[in-house]
């Protein structure tokens, strides 16, 4: 359920997924901590940025996603936000997180390859 200013902003290509997440409360689903800027031209009558925003889903969806999120420790992510036949969509994944040993192994992989980088940089420039 968004505001009339926060479409206008949408429709302006001006929003940011990074940090949402969804969660179901009460039966119902809500769009967490997604960033939908206010509206340039908006006045006193514009929403504030990182409301929670009620997702309208039929119960069947719901179900299905409480059924996933309790059993196995899932967490809905927004994925995508797009325009269909005028209305606003969310495209809404089912993540898991990362494990200990997950997040090492990335750290690594990413330190090596900056030294890599830094020591090609260095053999181009001459040492």
């Amino acid at each position: 359920m968004l505001q009339g200013t926060e479409v206008k902003s949408l429709r302006a290509g001006r929003a940011s997924l990074v940090d949402g997440y969804a969660e179901v409360r009460d039966g119902e689903v809500w769009l967490m901590n997604v960033h939908i800027p206010e509206y340039d031209q908006g006045t006193w009558t514009n929403h504030e940025p990182r409301r929670p925003r009620k997702l309208l889903l039929h119960a069947h969806e719901i179900n299905r996603l409480i059924g996933k999120t309790k059993q196995s420790g899932l967490t809905l992510v927004p994925m995508k936000l797009y325009f269909k036949d005028g209305k606003a969509k969310v495209l809404i994944g089912l993540g898991r997180g990362k494990k200990s040993h997950d997040k090492r192994q990335d750290i690594a992989a990413r330190e090596a390859k900056r030294d890599a980088e830094r020591a090609m940089a260095a053999a181009r420039r001459g040492r």
